[in-house]
């Protein structure tokens, strides 16, 4: 059983929804496919309690964790999304762009992904805010499809990918291939800003 294809095919991730809600849109895509939370949950190296958990609020996933569902779904973090439509096509207005945050109940405030870019299917790149409260992280490694390219804006980042782990500040940038393992954290005592650019949309 192709989980992931059939997921994507089934579900419109453009559809509007009134809150960000991830569980609810995990569990739309999965229920759209006609798909069995064991099916999925097996998929990504996860149980089914903690599957259902996920769906309905109960537990904040880790941007780990997310990802491992997402793929599984044949879709991307950027698909959980609510589409807004902006005023002026080319233009995403600060206050009305959407904001998904992740792994709250681990981490405090935790991570958040604020879409800088609106989510297209067909897309060639995305771009994304990522605003880390001390202490928050991808928790474990991430690989997929792509290259990535990120300036941190304000605050501490500890960027790791393959077997090399750097520290940057404000200022700094970073690139790398997306199919090397990487993570990240915020090992500081203040927020982290940085500007993260996927290209294509595999994230």
């Amino acid at each position: 059983m192709n989980v992931g294809k059939m997921a994507a095919e089934a579900f419109d991730p453009t559809d509007e929804m009134d809150d960000l809600d991830v569980g609810n849109r995990l569990k739309q895509f999965r229920r759209s496919a006609g798909l069995r939370l064991k099916d999925v949950a097996d998929a990504a190296g996860c149980s089914e309690s903690m599957l259902s958990k996920v769906e309905n609020g109960q537990v904040s996933p880790s941007i780990n964790m997310l990802h491992r569902l997402t793929k599984a779904l044949g879709v991307t973090i950027s698909s959980l999304f609510v589409t807004v439509e902006p005023e002026t096509p080319f233009v995403q207005r600060r206050g009305r762009r959407p904001i998904l945050g992740v792994n709250a109940l681990r981490q405090g405030e935790g991570l958040t992904l604020e879409s800088l870019t609106p989510y297209e299917i067909h897309g060639h790149l995305q771009a994304q805010l990522h605003t880390l409260a001390p202490g928050a992280s991808s928790d474990g490694a991430i690989s997929h499809d792509g290259e990535e390219v990120g300036y941190v804006i304000e605050g501490a980042l500890e960027l790791t990918v393959g077997d090399k782990t750097a520290l940057l500040s404000a200022g700094d940038s970073f690139f790398f291939d997306s199919a090397r393992a990487h993570q990240f954290r915020n090992p500081g005592n203040s927020v982290t800003r940085v500007v993260w650019v996927n290209s294509p949309p595999t994230y």
